[in-house]
């Protein structure tokens, strides 16, 4: 990831698992929305052939108000999930894991109360790629043992949603594209096993790096 990662301070925690993370909120405050001071607006994003044919056309896109077209058109044609996100979900419910870091699945009951056509849909919020990026990040830092508290982990997803969303850190393409199979909108096991070796790999070379 690239940007302001100033919040993150390391400890040394001989006792646990690796080296664990305090976190410093520097952009949001505890118990409120990060999107509290950012104002959003609705585009549209479309792919033109030269002969002015439509190839890709997405309408109510919700993008940060300050997000230039092109970053919004970038967002919705390579990042988006544009299809395969379950209409219903519900929590699973770990021990082990705060319950505001729950992943969600599929809600079979009332998937089939919908008619089929109506229980798969894509996204269409810059919301839903921070919060799946960010939520995976923590949820397996927080399963890798990394945060030093609960509190941390919630400042850690805090801090990259408001960072994404403002554009001071971004995750390059071939680190977000994984976790774009990986979110709180359904993740399958195979998913987050892949999700669980790519964070273990980034965090390991962090580790690696001087403070």
């Amino acid at each position: 990831m690239t940007g302001d990662v100033s919040a993150v301070r390391w400890a040394a925690a001989p006792t646990t698992k690796g080296r664990m993370m305090r976190i410093a909120r520097r952009y949001t405050k505890e118990g409120q929305s990060p999107y509290a001071d950012i104002a959003f607006r609705l585009t549209e994003s479309e792919i033109r052939n030269p002969d002015g044919s439509v190839v890709f056309r997405a309408e109510g896109v919700e993008v940060p108000a300050f997000w230039s077209q092109v970053a919004a058109d970038v967002l919705a044609q390579k990042y988006f999930r544009k299809a395969g996100v379950p209409a219903r979900l519900k929590k699973v419910e770990e021990e082990t894991v705060p319950s505001w870091l729950w992943r969600s699945s599929a809600d079979e009951a009332a998937l089939g109360a919908l008619p089929e056509k109506e229980r798969s849909t894509g996204e269409h919020s810059s919301k839903q790629v921070f919060e799946r990026l960010a939520g995976t990040w923590t949820y397996w830092g927080w399963k890798g043992g990394y945060f030093d508290s609960e509190a941390d982990a919630r400042a850690f997803f805090d801090e990259l949603v408001y960072m994404l969303a403002m554009q001071k850190a971004a995750p390059n393409s071939p680190t977000a594209m994984p976790f774009c199979l990986a979110s709180p909108s359904g993740i399958s096991a195979s998913e987050a096993a892949y999700c669980a070796s790519r964070l273990g790999f980034l965090l390991g070379n962090r580790r690696t790096r001087t403070p």
